[in-house]
């Protein structure tokens, strides 16, 4: 028997980070995961935890680091916390570290931002995953991967969707129509260019802006069409991407047939449903 591969770490870190500023607080919530891979052999073959780092240590690790970050993204702080691991441990040969944030909205009052207090926002979450391999055993810098994201973000629209011109077979029960909802939760992730270094955050908000602002205006023929359009116009508005790969389910809603009640529904009364739905997925890159 032979170990082909390992790793280890410890998953949903809950991190929740108030900075306070000149009586305006910033509020963040992360769940972080972080995975170590490096020289563990003997802990699996021999039962030798001497090379081990324990989880809890990991744990601890994460909150002191926040501690003492200036951070502003979470890209920042997993380059951070990777940087760290790295030089405190050579038996370490690289580390992953996932960070998800919820969103917290400042709520307004009496028609202002209030310095102090915040709404949960929606279910969506931003998402980044880094990893970093050390070049040496005497230098934590090396080869390095980092992905952005956001998963779950929730989105319809009751015009422009249609779908028609497919093929049909005996099979086929589906009806052409060029006026539907077409609902999705998005998922994306994306790849910068290795020049970019900072001001992650005005980008994923303008990643963001601008995919929701495609798939409002787009004269949609299928969930392929639009899903390409918005990777796109993320792409030409954003120079330091590189990559987007997206995943949008068809959130179906599907129409109530009225006519034994004696009534017509004119595309107004819907059943939402979550299962089975359709699953498309696709990367876009320059080129």
């Amino acid at each position: 028997m032979k170990l082909a591969a390992n790793r280890y770490g410890k998953a949903r870190v809950r991190l929740m980070k108030v900075t306070r500023h000149d009586g305006v607080h910033e509020l963040r919530e992360w769940t972080v995961r972080v995975l170590l891979e490096g020289d563990f052999d003997s802990a699996h073959l021999e039962g030798d935890n001497s090379r081990i780092l324990p989880t809890d240590t990991m744990k601890n690790t994460v909150y002191s680091c926040a501690k003492e970050s200036r951070a502003e993204s979470m890209e920042e702080f997993a380059e951070e916390l990777i940087a760290f691991l790295l030089r405190r441990n050579q038996q370490v040969s690289s580390v992953e570290v996932k960070i998800e944030s919820v969103l917290w909205k400042r709520l307004t009052v009496d028609g202002e931002p209030h310095p102090d207090s915040f709404m949960r926002g929606s279910d969506e979450v931003q998402t980044v995953l880094t990893r970093r391999t050390k070049s040496d055993k005497h230098t934590s810098s090396g080869e390095q991967t980092s992905q952005s994201g956001l998963s779950n973000l929730v989105i319809l629209k009751t015009a422009r969707s249609g779908f028609e011109g497919y093929i049909k077979d005996e099979l086929t029960t589906l009806r052409e129509t060029s006026d539907r909802l077409f609902g999705t939760a998005v998922t994306a992730d994306w790849i910068y260019s290795t020049e970019t270094k900072s001001g992650f955050n005005e980008l994923r908000e303008r990643i963001r802006e601008v995919m929701l602002k495609a798939f409002a205006k787009h004269d949609s023929k299928s969930v392929q069409q639009t899903l390409y359009a918005m990777a796109e116009a993320a792409l030409r508005a954003t120079p330091e991407l590189v990559q987007m790969h997206m995943v949008m389910p068809n959130k179906h809603c599907l129409l109530v047939d009225l006519k034994p009640f004696g009534q017509e529904n004119a595309n107004e009364i819907f059943v939402p449903t979550e299962d089975p739905h359709g699953y498309i997925e696709a990367t876009v890159t320059r080129g």
